[in-house]
């Protein structure tokens, strides 16, 4: 039997979909009973690298996701619009999605599965996550039997590649920005990458899928990499450190409650995560009974992505080949989450701290600090002046394990302090 699939876009991911799929030799033999019937673009006149079927290709988009004889609408447009409305209109037409659209699925995931569940159709997403890394089934199925506590990781790589040449060449942040939306790293507008709004997507989705939750995307807080500095780069080397941008979910102080985050951290040279460099990205589960296990590979592009986005056609038409059209989803691959969690307040959550501060250089003021620390039950596991210039010192500070609120309270006490010039950095430590 034959399944037909219709293609939301042909960009970098719906190329490397179309090849894949045109050229299924060596390759799992349930990709023969997959038809490309149509290709939705957004413009015909673009030069195409693949020749195919006259009429494949169209820019009638809505005709597309409700043509009664196609089975799966692949969904590789990016963005919000139209493809949140393409994704609902298909499915209230009794199709199955597969998509790599994460800040759709990010914001919009209850709206989509709620209606997925309801038409008894699939709604499958490991190309949003990790472009080619399986971590989105692992999740779902093959970690299953874990009570899952903590997920973490390095998620962009765009970041991951400019944070990395920044801290091995000791290049400054704009320089490598340049370079890497020269390198097609780097969307013209990189704001989504650098001011972490693209991982916060993405731990979003993630962690739903960990903890059995739907997460409100609004409420992750969220960080960049816009703020790091060379001098940072350098002190967290000196201290036995990398900074990397992580986004992390853990399990909070309540079964409905969760911490998720993304931001920059200064992560231990022996962590899994440190050596995780240029756009690699790296995820790492932790769960009882299993313990750590990290998945890792590249995390983006055309043949690694698309490879995750035709897995997800095969598990759907695998399903379909076995049982037909069903009255019920199997609950490996459907959304069985419905509660929303609580996001744990960023105040309450504990975590270790770096400081940097620019002082007068007077006889005191380490004192000083350690007083306002203490005062405001902060402990600091430890203090560094690295040098004076120009009657300026700069000293350096990492705290024990200590609450946020109590960590932000003393920052501003200390700010007040004539000694105190400016603190130019403040990240979090793993």
């Amino acid at each position: 039997m034959v399944y037909n699939i219709g293609i939301l876009g042909m960009g970098t991911v719906g190329t490397g979909t179309v090849e894949i799929l045109l050229n299924p030799t060596g390759r799992h033999p349930l990709l023969t009973s997959i038809k490309i019937k149509k290709i939705g673009v957004r413009s015909l006149d673009k030069p195409r690298k693949i020749t195919l079927p006259p009429g494949v290709i169209t820019t009638d988009l809505e005709a597309i996701v409700t043509d009664p004889e196609i089975d799966i609408i692949v969904e590789l447009l990016g963005g919000i619009e139209p493809a949140r409305s393409l994704i609902l209109q298909a499915i209230a037409a009794g199709k199955h999605i597969v998509t790599a659209n994460k800040a759709v699925i990010a914001r919009y995931g209850d709206e989509i599965y709620t209606a997925a569940n309801a038409a008894k159709v699939y709604v499958l997403i490991e190309g949003a996550v990790g472009g080619g890394i399986p971590v989105i089934e692992p999740l779902k199925q093959s970690l299953g039997a874990n009570r899952i506590s903590s997920v973490m990781g390095i998620v962009n790589g765009t970041t991951n590649y400019i944070l990395t040449k920044m801290t091995t060449q000791g290049t400054a942040f704009n320089q490598v920005l340049s370079e890497a939306q020269s390198l097609g790293y780097a969307e013209a507008d990189p704001t989504a990458d650098v001011e972490g709004l693209d991982a916060a997507d993405k731990i979003a989705i993630l962690s739903s899928l960990a903890f059995n939750r739907r997460v409100k995307r609004e409420e992750i807080f969220t960080e960049g990499i816009t703020k790091i500095d060379s001098v940072d780069i350098n002190y967290a080397a000196k201290l036995g450190f990398v900074i990397k941008l992580l986004a992390i979910a853990q399990a909070g102080d309540t079964p409905n409650q969760l911490q998720v985050r993304v931001h920059p951290t200064l992560v231990p040279h022996n962590h899994p995560l440190a050596n995780i460099n240029d756009v690699y990205n790296a995820i790492v589960v932790e769960g009882d009974p299993i313990g750590q296990v990290m998945f890792f590979g590249p995390g983006a592009g055309s043949g690694p992505t698309a490879s995750a986005v035709v897995a997800d056609l095969l598990n759907i038409v695998g399903v379909l080949f076995s049982s037909g059209k069903t009255e019920v989803l199997d609950p490996l691959l459907s959304c069985s989450h419905q509660e929303y969690c609580e996001i744990m307040p960023t105040e309450a959550i504990s975590t270790r701290f770096y400081a940097r501060f620019l002082t007068q250089d007077v006889p005191g003021v380490i004192g000083e600090l350690g007083t306002c620390f203490g005062k405001h039950n902060v402990s600091l596991e430890s203090v560094v002046q690295t040098g004076c210039q120009d009657n300026v010192a700069e000293i350096v500070v990492i705290t024990h394990k200590v609450k946020e609120g109590d960590f932000q309270q003393a920052v501003q006490e200390i700010q007040q302090r004539t000694a105190i010039i400016k603190m130019p950095s403040i990240f979090r430590v793993l």
